[in-house]
């Protein structure tokens, strides 16, 4: 079996290369410090990063590029896509990075058991997945503007009508007093 040959174009020289990292899928330090020696492996600046995700149809900000491999924390799957085709990784090479960061994302694909169990024991397949929670259900930011205005009308409206008297009693009541009873 032949090992990929990879060849590179830095500064317009084809340079021969080993082959690119691979991507972990043990926790997000670990993802985030493979994707700090891609950078490395591809040679290229921020900016010519920047300019390569755009030739191939992604937006990557050579400011979010940076910012992205200075922490620690798992980047959005488009930033990956995007960072893994400007250093020159394509196919399936690039579906397993993305495929790498939906696993520390979400856990692994549990899987199923071997339908021959079930033929040869007669039962069904026990399958023992790890129970995940649902994600809690977020509002947009969208629908939070829109009750936030709501609520901020409401206490106006209220405020107001309570200002002007509206909740009040307008009843006077009069005391007779000695001096108002001979008028």
């Amino acid at each position: 079996m032949c090992e990929p040959v990879y060849v590179q174009l830095i500064r317009g020289t084809a340079v021969m290369t080993t082959a690119p990292p691979t991507p972990p899928r043990t926790d997000a330090a670990a993802f985030v410090a493979a994707l700090r020696r891609l950078k490395a492996w591809s040679g290229l600046s921020y900016r010519s990063l920047e300019r390569r995700a755009a030739d191939a149809g992604h937006s990557l900000p050579y400011s979010t590029a940076a910012t992205m491999l200075g922490r620690e924390r798992l980047p959005r799957e488009e930033l990956v896509a995007a960072f893994v085709a400007a250093c020159g990784i394509r196919g399936s090479e690039a579906e397993a990075w993305l495929d790498a960061r939906t696993d520390i994302a979400c856990g692994p694909a549990p899987e199923a058991a071997a339908p021959t169990d079930a033929v040869s024991t007669g039962t069904a397949p026990v399958i023992n997945a790890p129970v995940v929670a649902a994600p809690a259900r977020t509002r947009s930011w969208r629908t939070r503007w829109t009750l936030a205005v709501a609520a901020a009308l409401v206490t106006a409206l209220l405020g107001g009508a309570t200002a002007s008297g509206a909740f009040t009693d307008d009843e006077e009541k009069v005391l007779e007093t000695p001096a108002s009873a001979r008028l």
